[in-house]
């Protein structure tokens, strides 16, 4: 009896965390956010913008605030996710940092406003700023591993410690995600940008020409 307690439970959980309705919310959540700040936003405010009823919110989430550090998570998982990059060659050194950088830069464009809102929040909320912290370092720590793999294979040369180039590159993609955010039309460039000053660090050798980054928009969506 209790093991069929259990599994429904498990199931209930699941397809709660995996229902449209709460991706929604979420996606409203983030919009309200940005829009008006996490103190003077309200549930009604995210409902109304999900077109969910406000039973609905509180089916998924139990007040505004845990809503926001589950988009922080969000966050932290599509940084994470954008150093994956599948249909890529994993052995196309130039590739890979092209394909990464550009969904490191889309994916901080896209979030730039809750961004914002999470390193102000951070300076307050201990879950916040546990989470915070995970954003900034997570992706360096992981990238650094990449990269201390590559010049242990003897496929690229940094020009400092491997740590050091991913807090550069990191802290390149985010200064021209706040370009893009503004601009759209200047993610190819951006993209390229980095890409190339990337591998100059990197010393895997000069980038191949410029080309075939998917466009800002398709990059947004996928972010």
């Amino acid at each position: 009896m209790a093991r069929t307690h259990k599994a429904w439970a498990v199931r209930t959980a699941r397809d709660r965390t995996e229902a449209p309705a709460r991706a929604r919310l979420l996606d409203a959540a983030e919009a309200v956010f940005a829009r008006r700040g996490l103190g003077p936003a309200t549930v009604a405010d995210i409902t109304a913008q999900a077109e969910v009823s406000r039973a609905g919110f509180y089916v998924y989430f139990s007040s505004k605030e845990e809503i926001f550090r589950v988009l922080a998570g969000r966050v932290r998982d599509a940084f994470l996710a954008a150093q994956e990059v599948p249909g890529v060659d994993g052995d196309d050194t130039h590739a890979v940092a092209e394909a990464s950088v550009g969904a490191f830069i889309a994916a901080c464009a896209r979030h730039q406003p809750l961004l914002v809102l999470l390193e102000q929040q951070a300076r307050t909320d201990p879950d916040v700023r546990q989470l915070w912290e995970e954003i900034r370092e997570r992706p360096v720590r992981r990238h650094a591993r990449y990269i201390r793999r590559l010049a242990d294979r003897g496929e690229a040369s940094p020009v400092v410690e491997p740590l050091a180039v991913a807090r550069a590159v990191g802290g390149m993609c985010a200064e021209f995600a706040r370009r893009v955010a503004a601009r759209p039309e200047t993610y190819d460039a951006a993209v390229h940008d980095v890409t190339t000053m990337y591998l100059h660090l990197l010393g895997t050798g000069a980038p191949r020409a410029a080309g075939g980054q998917a466009g800002w928009a398709e990059r947004r969506s996928q972010s």
